[in-house]
Parts: structure tokens; sequence; C-alpha cells
């Protein structure tokens, strides 16, 4: 207490001077409309201010509710999308006015979950993404999973919460893939050495290609439905000695910041894959 003291009477006429000084300020203001309205302006000019930057390390530090709320809304618009219902062809020629919703799964074709990225491997030439969903949450293998730019690679490994994801960046890796402009379809494949760049192969030279054209899956695949991003056309190297040729794609998935991820279910798969082992084996 008594150091308190000796600050005050130290310090004595510096804090009467701000007194006075606040004191006169405010009769200033307060009885001069003039300098009224000026330290108005200021005072709200400032304040201004110091909201919007206080709002914005309030939308930084949710940016995290904020993307998992909006993984998760890709995930419902997704399992909305008409081109994931397929019906069976018939004679009779159906005409209706909404999406035919089927609760028995019978007639929807794909079904997406949302999942979070917990950890990648980046660094070799036979890439991986580790994902918090598993067999408990309905993923096996062979799912392909896409983020919410584009294709990310194929569900190899499930435990029963967690899966592990070949990623687009694997020497084994292969896509069936078609241009989007053109519709002529070929395989997507990746070398093993710029994660930049991942290649499309046995595109005929008499398709017409220029760069910047985007690269979608095809209809042949059984792991992502048809027209998801794969990448875009950065390079087109004409081999004189094929009439096919070779295009270097820029992915359209960042893998190096890539944090949410949506797995595909093929709900038809296995009813296709039963029918064409079943002929591959009459063929023997």
């Amino acid at each position: 207490m008594r150091n308190i003291f000796l600050f005050i009477r130290k310090f004595f006429n510096f804090f009467f001077f701000l007194v006075m000084q606040i004191t006169a300020l405010y009769m200033l203001f307060h009885y001069n409309e003039f300098h009224e309205a000026a330290f108005m302006g200021v005072a709200n000019d400032i304040t201004g201010k110091v909201s919007k930057r206080y709002n914005n390390i309030e939308y930084y530090f949710h940016l995290k509710k904020t993307n998992e709320s909006l993984a998760q809304e890709n995930e419902r618009l997704r399992n909305m999308l008409k081109e994931d219902f397929e019906m069976a062809d018939t004679s009779t020629v159906l005409r209706t006015d909404s999406i035919p919703y089927d609760t028995t799964g019978v007639r929807r074709k794909y079904l997406y979950r949302e999942a979070k990225v917990v950890n990648r491997f980046l660094q070799f030439q036979n890439n991986y993404f580790t994902i918090h969903r598993g067999e408990k949450q309905g993923v096996r293998k062979d799912m392909g999973v896409i983020s919410p730019d584009g294709v990310m690679g194929v569900v190899v490994n499930t435990g029963d919460n967690y899966a592990v994801v070949m990623s687009l960046l694997h020497r084994s890796s292969s896509i069936s893939a078609r241009m989007k402009k053109s519709g002529e379809t070929g395989q997507v494949y990746w070398d093993g050495v710029s994660p930049n760049s991942i290649f499309i192969k046995n595109l005929p030279k008499s398709v017409p290609i220029a760069k910047g054209d985007s690269v979608v899956t095809s209809q042949y695949g059984t792991f992502f439905p048809q027209g998801i991003l794969i990448g875009t056309v950065t390079e087109i190297v004409d081999d004189k000695s094929s009439n096919f040729y070779l295009l270097k794609l820029k992915p359209a998935t960042s893998f190096s910041s890539v944090e949410h991820a949506l797995v595909i279910e093929n709900l038809q798969a296995e009813e296709q894959k039963k029918l064409e082992e079943a002929v591959k084996k009459t063929n023997e």
C-alpha cells in the first residue's frame, strides 16, 4: 500500500494533468456541436475498424466449424443428385415430375458419405490417405473417394473406424476418364514424378483437344459417377510414332491441403461385377 502512495505522489502532476486534459476534452466535445460531430465521426470510424478486425479474427477461428458444415452439406446435396439414381430400361415410358427416390435403395446407384482426412503420405511414388470412416460407417474396399474439387482415389483397406485410400498419385492408380467436351475416353495415371502432374493416354489424334480442357470420370468405371472432375489439360504430347495423344493434366484436387472428402458407394456395383465375372468364366 505504501508503494502505491509513493507511486501516486511521484507521478501526481502527470495524473493531475491527465484528469484535467480529459475534463477539458469532455467539455469541448460535449458543449460544442461542431467538435462533438467531428469526434463522433472519428470515434465511429475507429470503432468500425476495430469491429471489422475482430470479426475477421472471429471468422478465422470459426473456419474449422464452417468447413465441417460445408462438408456435411456437400454430402447431403450429392445424395440428392438426379444422376446418382439409375432405373432399369423397360419398354414402358415413364414420366415423373420428381427424382425417383426409393427408401430401399434399389433404384439409387450412388451414395455419398462425408469423411475427414486424418493423415496423408505424399513423399513417395505410392501415396495414400487415411480417412476417419470405416466399416462401421459403411465404408468398404473399392469405393471411390473425392474431394470438394475432384477425384482423390480409391479405398484399398478398411478398419472399424478408419480407411486407407490409394491416392490418384499412386503408380498403380488407373481411372477410366473422358474428355468433357468430346466424350472421348482414356485412362488416367500418374508417372510417379511430380505431384502437380498426372496423365491421360489412349486418346486418338482425331479428337480436338486444347489446353485448359477438362477431363472427368467416364461412364465405364464402377468407382465414380461419370462427370467428376479429374484435372485440366496443361500440355499436349504429340508422339509422332503413335496415333494417340498423351496429355499432361493438372489434378483438380490439391493433395497437400485436402481436409474433407466424400466416400462414394456404388450400390449396383456388386450386381454388375457378378454378371461380368460369370461371363468371363463361361469364356475361359
